[in-house]
C-alpha cells in the first residue's frame, strides 16, 4: 500500500492559496517597533504578497495542494480567451 501523504497543518495557517494557485504569505516586520516605520511602509507590510513560484511549488506540495499550478492555468486562459476571440471575431472573404 503506497504511503498517504500528509499535509503540513502549520503551513496552512501560515499561506492561503488563491483560486489560481499562487500563494500569498504575510511579511515580517509587523509585531513591534512600529512607530520607527512611516505610514507607507506600514501599509505596505499590511498588505500580503505572493511567494516567489520556484518555492511555491514545494510549499503546495506540502501543503497538499500540489495539483493546482497558476502557470498552467494561465496558459489555459490565454488560449481560452484567443479561442474566444477567433469565434467572435467577424469572418471576412
Amino acid at each position: 500500500m503506497a504511503y498517504k501523504l500528509k499535509p503540513n497543518k502549520s503551513m496552512l495557517s501560515r499561506f492561503k492559496v488563491t483560486k489560481t494557485g499562487k500563494l500569498k504569505r504575510h511579511h515580517a516586520k509587523t509585531s513591534h517597533l512600529l512607530s520607527a516605520r512611516s505610514g507607507k511602509k506600514k501599509r505596505e507590510l499590511g498588505r500580503p504578497a505572493i511567494v516567489f513560484e520556484g518555492i511555491a511549488r514545494n510549499l503546495r506540495r506540502a501543503m497538499g495542494v500540489g495539483g493546482k499550478n497558476p502557470i498552467r492555468t494561465a496558459h489555459y486562459r490565454a488560449l481560452k480567451a484567443k479561442e474566444q476571440a477567433a469565434q467572435s471575431a467577424p469572418e471576412t472573404k
